[in-house]
């Protein structure tokens, strides 16, 4: 049986037995606007990042990290409506696919899956204002940063292997912005950048 945090025995089993373990690579998609969602994630390890798409620019909105699931993924399924978001495994992942039938049952069943869903949709919904502040009101040098500080985090490596276009892609800039602002970080002793990778100081 697949141990999960916070979740009943019975429910434990019920997962285990009806869902699929599956184990899928940096940088494949799992998720695309406008697909319907036949099965709900759950993160056992790795990193997922969603994020979502206008015209030629992506903005990441935000990380599911293990024993978490996609909030998106779960509203887009219960009402049975296309995807609004992308969702990419940001490195090698090990993923519980719940199917959404099996979800739907299991709600009215075990109140201890909708006490998950409600915490992924606060923490999601946190997330969302965070990303929309810094939007609004902080400096791209700030942002950079605490981009940088967040993947340090989560990722458990400084450096980082990142390039320029990347987090631009994710920041929802240019490459140019990101680069003249690395600078910037890099002469006031915050960050180091080597041929590939970019070490937080």
């Amino acid at each position: 049986m697949i141990k999960l945090p916070n979740l009943s025995i019975a429910l434990q089993e019920q997962i285990t037995n009806n869902s699929a373990l599956v184990e899928i690579p940096a940088d494949t998609e799992i998720l695309r606007e406008g697909q319907y969602v036949k099965v709900i994630p759950l993160v056992l390890e790795g990193l997922v990042k969603v994020f979502t798409k206008y015209e030629d620019k992506e903005l990441l909105l935000y990380y599911i990290q293990p024993n978490e699931s996609c909030i998106m993924s779960f509203t887009a399924s219960l009402k049975n409506e296309p995807s609004k978001v992308y969702a990419i495994t940001d490195e090698n992942c090990k993923l519980l696919l719940l199917p959404v039938d099996k979800v739907a049952q299991w709600i009215g069943e075990f109140p201890d899956l909708n006490n998950l869903f409600f915490q992924q949709y606060n923490l999601r919904y946190s997330d969302l204002l965070e990303t929309i502040n810094q939007l609004l009101f902080d400096k791209m040098d700030k942002r950079l940063l605490d981009y940088l500080k967040e993947k340090v985090a989560l990722t458990k490596k400084n450096p980082l292997k990142i390039s320029h276009r990347q987090i631009a892609s994710e920041l929802g800039t240019a490459r140019e912005v990101i680069s003249r602002v690395m600078k910037k970080l890099e002469q006031e002793a915050k960050v180091k950048q080597l041929s590939t990778t970019i070490e937080l100081l």
